[in-house]
């Protein structure tokens, strides 16, 4: 039981806090050319414009070589693209940038250890590497680089107690750490911080300058987890007024509408599943999910044949990769209890 709930909270801290850490900039940067980089290739991520993105971050490594920004962002970009389309991730090049970039923080720490953007960096870099550990499942290595991560953004903080960004990664991290572990809530030592974390990202969703939108998808997914769907609803709608096509925001939309209108749900997961360009979707495990997401929705309201029919589109998919294949073996598992329960 333990094992399994420590599982489940590298996975769902490590994704929450430091992807979408990462991929938004909270502070501007005083170098107004390389605030302007990061916010164009942040909103090309946002917006799934890839291509855009790498460009940018290119250029913002290229012209400022002695700030790891470039770096960093780089492998965000990877991480986020490959996550986004269920692909392989491309461990080298992350790895390489990822490497880089932590090395060159450390020695701007050196020489100014008070600096809140150099411990900034290296909060970033260090939470990307925990987290890339943890999708590898490499459990020991995550917890600790994850842990450093935090402590550079509490550094952060201590500096300027206004670096909101450091909010939204401490507030997710505490609000997670609280609900992974309650199962330890008869010891003594135990303290449940859910509530502080809620309202550090309240807090930063108000006044971060672009870090709001990571405020509200944090908190999108713990409403989802204290079933609070209609203040999730609220924070998604709001989202997507500035990101409509975003898919990062219709996932987080679309599961909270499960609990309260699961035809709008559909509509969504619809939508997303529509919305990957040709040729990304060969391995075939968003197509999966997502058919077998709706599946599960229209099930739920009696839209028997609709479920069913989607159930057996899954089952009927053959060429799996040995890397779809690993992904979806649990899912097509679920996949087949639904249809054989829908044909009873």
């Amino acid at each position: 039981m333990q094992e399994i709930e420590l599982l489940a909270l590298f996975k769902n801290l490590l994704f929450l806090v430091f992807f979408f850490s990462g991929i938004i900039l909270g502070q501007h940067y005083p170098d107004k050319s390389v605030d302007s980089l990061i916010t164009g290739g942040i909103n090309n991520i946002i917006r799934q414009n890839y291509s855009a993105a790498e460009k940018t971050f290119t250029e913002l490594n290229n012209s400022y070589p002695e700030l790891p920004f470039g770096k960093i962002y780089l492998a965000a970009l990877r991480i986020a693209e490959s996550y986004d389309y269920a692909e392989e991730f491309d461990t080298d090049y992350i790895e390489e940038n990822l490497n880089a970039a932590k090395q060159q923080s450390e020695e701007l720490l050196d020489n100014d250890p008070d600096s809140i953007w150099y411990n900034y960096f290296y909060a970033l870099t260090e939470g990307y590497i925990s987290y890339f550990e943890a999708l590898n499942e490499d459990w020991i290595s995550a917890l600790t680089n994850g842990m450093n991560s935090i402590k550079s953004f509490e550094n952060c903080l201590t500096g300027n107690d206004n670096f909101y960004e450091a909010y939204i990664a401490i507030g997710t991290f505490e609000y997670w750490k609280s609900r992974k572990t309650e199962f330890l809530n008869w010891l003594p030592f135990y303290e449940d911080d859910r509530s502080i974390g809620i309202d550090k990202l309240k807090t930063a969703a108000k006044l971060a300058s672009y870090n709001s939108y990571l405020a509200i998808n944090s908190l999108i997914w713990i409403y989802i987890d204290e079933k609070d769907f209609t203040s999730a609803i609220e924070l998604g709608e709001t989202a997507l007024k500035e990101f409509p096509d975003s898919r990062y925001f219709k996932w987080g939309l679309a599961r909270a509408y499960e609990g309260i209108n699961p035809m709008r749900s559909i509509e969504l997961y619809e939508e997303i599943l529509n919305s990957y360009p040709p040729g990304r979707t060969y391995n075939h495990i968003n197509e999966i999910v997502l058919k077998h997401l709706i599946a599960q929705q229209s099930a739920k309201i009696g839209i028997t044949v609709k479920a069913l029919q989607l159930c057996n589109d899954i089952l009927n998919i053959d060429k799996l990769d040995d890397y779809a294949k690993n992904k979806l073996e649990n899912r097509l598992k679920r996949v087949r209890k639904l249809k054989d329960s829908l044909e009873k």
